[in-house]
């Protein structure tokens, strides 16, 4: 069901079934080295040589200017996986794609076989997933297996955002109105309302919440912009991210338009000002500065 030529671009890519897919992330590649670890472990805690980093939902919504993906091929999905066949899939996936370490001769043996049973799960890879019609059921079967779960949304599907419990919830900003919605995520309708929805519905989660600001130099670093919609959402955490020049976005920003470090950091500090948050981490090489209450 799925392209060739998206097949084609995939890759590095493991496909499961109709709709899925699970990579191994840059950051797992180099913990499993002892070269350094993903900002999320130094964030949140989490393992990076033990996080599976998957999409239930090869299709989007949305063709965000910034986005590095091939999304203008994704297809149609007329048949949906089961929850229990992508979870047990992606399991697979994880580990066919680790074998090739095991031929490295600066491999971390210890690392690399509790890799093998991953134990945190990003639902972010590409795509977005609250389209996937069993997302809810998804994340269950990984909590069941006492797994953590990061689920990153672009906030178009308030209804699933409502039934999905994740260990921590993303919503993902770049616009901060309607017609920034427009411009920068390019939509296939307006979804500006259901993003009002899902920051609403943040706001009453019971699991860790988090606004990620993906920021673009020229276009949204703005932080008085996003103060109000960040008193809706009232996350736990905001992460102000900077938009990095890779893959296909690079057909539609200059590379002037990814900020330095210093500039995001600027950011956040004013944000600071203007909320009850104060800074608390950052992470020079992935350019991301945390804020927490």
């Amino acid at each position: 069901m799925i392209p060739k030529k998206l097949l084609s671009d995939l890759k590095g890519y493991r496909v499961i079934g109709n709709h899925s897919a699970v990579k191994l992330c840059l950051w797992l590649k180099k913990s499993l080295r002892d070269r350094g670890v993903c900002y999320k472990q130094k964030f949140y805690g989490i393992n990076s040589h033990r996080c599976l980093q998957m999409t239930p939902a090869l299709l989007c919504n949305q063709s965000c200017i910034y986005c590095w993906r091939p999304l203008d091929l994704l297809p149609e999905i007329k048949k949906w996986d089961s929850a229990e066949f992508v979870a047990e899939e992606s399991i697979k996936a994880q580990r066919v794609l680790l074998s090739g370490f095991g031929g490295l001769n600066d491999v971390n043996w210890r690392k690399l076989e509790e890799a093998k049973n991953p134990n945190q799960v990003a639902i972010s890879l590409i795509g977005e997933p609250t389209l996937y019609p069993y997302l809810d059921e998804l994340v269950e079967i990984y909590n069941s297996k006492g797994m953590t779960t990061f689920v990153v949304t672009n906030g178009t599907n308030p209804d699933m955002v409502e039934k999905i419990e994740p260990y921590q919830l993303y919503i993902s900003l770049t616009a901060f109105s309607e017609e920034s919605h427009i411009t920068i995520n390019r939509p296939t309708k307006n979804f500006w309302d259901n993003i009002l929805k899902s920051l609403k519905v943040m706001a009453n989660k019971d699991c860790r919440t988090v606004i990620r600001l993906t920021l673009i130099k020229g276009i949204n670093m703005l932080p008085e912009k996003f103060v109000e919609l960040i008193d809706v959402a009232s996350p736990d955490f905001i992460e102000a991210k900077a938009y990095m020049h890779l893959g296909y976005s690079r057909m539609r920003l200059n590379r002037t338009a990814m900020p330095e470090h210093e500039e995001v950091r600027k950011f956040a500090e004013e944000l600071e000002k203007l909320t009850d948050y104060s800074i608390k981490d950052e992470s020079k090489i992935s350019r991301v500065v945390l804020l927490a209450k």
